[in-house]
């Protein structure tokens, strides 16, 4: 089933997202042999406006603030305004996988695009199966 539906774990298993401000901040999620990598649009933010945080066990929190664009004077007249002149916030979280390593995140921004990168964890992990004793009365 998992090549006929790759996508089967966004609509079968527990959302991913859990929570989207709707801002520009773009993301890919790409998954390697070792690790999971995401790519955040986060056009003019530096480092300093950008928090990579880990809650809740396994859940990725990225947030940014964009500084207030300066406005030219009561003189200036804008002609278009897209960009945005107000204060740019964004904020994503994102459950990651039980099998990463939290402790190696690695996370740089370059040409206004945040790179996180989340190792993998090969070692297996215990069996989650576990042998209930019977007895006769409870």
């Amino acid at each position: 089933m998992a090549d006929f539906f790759p996508f089967r774990r966004f609509f079968l298993s527990p959302p991913v997202f859990r929570e989207w401000s709707g801002s520009s901040a773009l993301m890919d999620w790409l998954e390697s042999p070792n690790a999971h990598i995401f790519k955040i649009n986060v056009p003019g933010l530096s480092r300093e406006n950008i928090k990579v945080q880990i809650e809740d066990g396994n859940v990725m929190r990225i947030t940014g603030e964009a500084s207030k664009e300066e406005q030219n004077g009561k003189d200036t007249v804008w002609h278009v305004a897209e960009r945005g002149t107000g204060k740019g916030e964004f904020s994503r979280e994102i459950e990651l996988p039980e099998n990463v390593k939290l402790d190696q995140i690695k996370a740089h921004v370059e040409n206004g695009v945040l790179t996180v990168v989340v190792p993998k964890d090969a070692s297996p992990k215990p069996n989650k199966v576990r042998n209930v004793n019977i007895t006769s009365k409870l």
